[in-house]
């Protein structure tokens, strides 16, 4: 299971369990995408029960250990290839940035007011500053350092709102990591961790986003020119405009591998996907299905991403074009991570909600830890929080199809923390789905 611990305050969650649980099986298959570990099983065609032999991971530089063309038999056997995640992605064994022991001490009280928080991230703005003035005139650095200390109002908005759920974070993610250390799930000493020979690659390389690129350049889907949906056979390889024109399905009890520019990519069981720019939906709304539950991630404009230049982001106007209202089923459950920026926060409620007839219920915060359960960020960082805002709400619509729908269905809480170490690769957000069958 991916819930680890469930406490009053929310849930301890392990990413990784999840990935791994998800039915990564491939049958008569040796191909080896970047990231994974491989087990090989054989299995009888008579007998479910399989005998899986370990082997040793391999990065994406590593060749197969297999050619293209070979295959394992045992007296009639067939083999089965299962893959795992990386152990090392989740290996976040000490804080991005550890806090000075004044604010340590700030941090092990759950009662701290707005001033003495400002103050906090006064004295961090001074430090990042002296670190980044090296080699520069005295003078210029005191200037830059004072106009640092000046909090803008986005800043003071942030502020204001972080002394409100501050406590609840706080005290919340105490209970439940030391559930976790008391279990084992979490330790105190990183000995054992730090002991790992393999190396996370400092960037995963990954043409999803350029993909998602080229689909703009496409010509649009119309409803009638396309069929709905494409099965995935065995290991697919077909030109991407083919594969960004409709859902892709993978109907069987087995993972299947489909290549992309060249990369291959791992699709579980029992699954579906659309890979296509926001500003492509159509074939979606052909496939013609209702969802239960819709999880949105929009790229929010930030300075981060500016500067990274990682992935386009979304105007406010453009996320509220979404058709959200034409994919939900009534009753519908719809979650929206949202960055720390006030202004976006007020939006989703205020403005995006309602505009696709979304009644705001709850706001949960994703609580990032280390593998010894400590926040991976100071608490009270003015940059960045060690946690992530999910804004909940359920489509109004039709009154008796959502009252049948939601009989002995449990209210929402108002407030839940996820506590999870985070995936060191980008952007990677904690599995949802164990803790959301109740409200379902």
């Amino acid at each position: 299971m991916s819930v680890v611990h469930r406490l009053t305050a929310g849930w301890l969650v392990d990413h990784l369990s999840f990935i791994n649980q998800c039915g990564y099986e491939i049958c008569d298959s040796f191909a080896h995408p970047g990231g994974v570990t491989h087990n090989i099983s054989v299995t009888s065609p008579e007998d479910c029960h399989s005998i899986s032999t370990s082997a040793a991971p391999h990065s994406s530089s590593d060749g197969p250990p297999y050619g293209p063309g070979d295959a394992i038999e045992t007296e009639g056997k067939r083999a089965k290839m299962r893959y795992v995640f990386r152990e090392e992605f989740f290996d976040i064994s000490k804080p991005h940035i550890a806090a000075v022991p004044e604010e340590q001490l700030c941090q092990g009280c759950p009662e701290v007011g707005l001033t003495e928080i400002k103050a906090n991230s006064k004295r961090e703005e001074y430090q990042e500053g002296a670190k980044s003035d090296i080699g520069k005139s005295l003078a210029t650095a005191r200037k830059k350092r004072k106009r640092k200390c000046v909090f803008n109002q986005g800043e003071l908005d942030a502020l204001e709102y972080h002394s409100k759920v501050r406590k609840l974070i706080w005290e919340g993610t105490l209970h439940l990591v030391q559930e976790g250390l008391k279990s084992g799930f979490l330790h105190h000493t990183t000995a054992k961790l730090s002991c790992r020979k393999n190396n996370v690659p400092q960037r995963i390389v990954c043409g999803l986003a350029e993909l998602c690129e080229m689909a703009k350049q496409f010509p649009a889907v119309n409803e009638s020119d396309h069929q709905a949906a494409c099965v995935l056979e065995e290991e697919t390889s077909s030109a991407e405009q083919d594969l960004l024109s409709c859902v892709m399905e993978n109907s069987s009890n087995c993972a299947k591998i489909i290549v992309l520019m060249g990369q291959r990519y791992l699709v579980p069981p029992k699954s579906s996907f659309l890979l296509s720019d926001i500003s492509c939906l159509q074939p979606l709304l052909n496939y013609k299905k209702k969802y239960d539950v819709i999880v949105i991630d929009p790229p929010w404009e930030n300075k981060s991403v500016k500067r990274s230049n990682r992935y386009s982001h979304l105007p406010l106007w453009q996320i509220k074009q979404i058709p959200l209202p034409a994919l939900a089923a009534p009753n519908c459950l719809v979650v929206t991570w949202v960055t720390n920026r006030q202004k976006h926060l007020r939006f989703v409620k205020d403005e995006l909600y309602p505009h696709w007839s979304v009644k705001t219920l709850a706001e949960w915060h994703w609580v990032k830890i280390t593998t010894a359960g400590e926040f991976v960020l100071p608490l009270d960082s003015l940059h960045k929080k060690p946690y992530e805002v999910l804004v909940l709400g359920r489509v109004q619509g039709d009154v008796k199809a959502a009252l049948r729908k939601s009989e002995g269905v449990l209210p929402i809480p108002e407030h839940q923390l996820i506590v999870s170490i985070p995936c060191s690769v980008h952007s990677h957000k904690p599995p949802l789905a164990g803790m959301f069958w109740s409200f379902l």
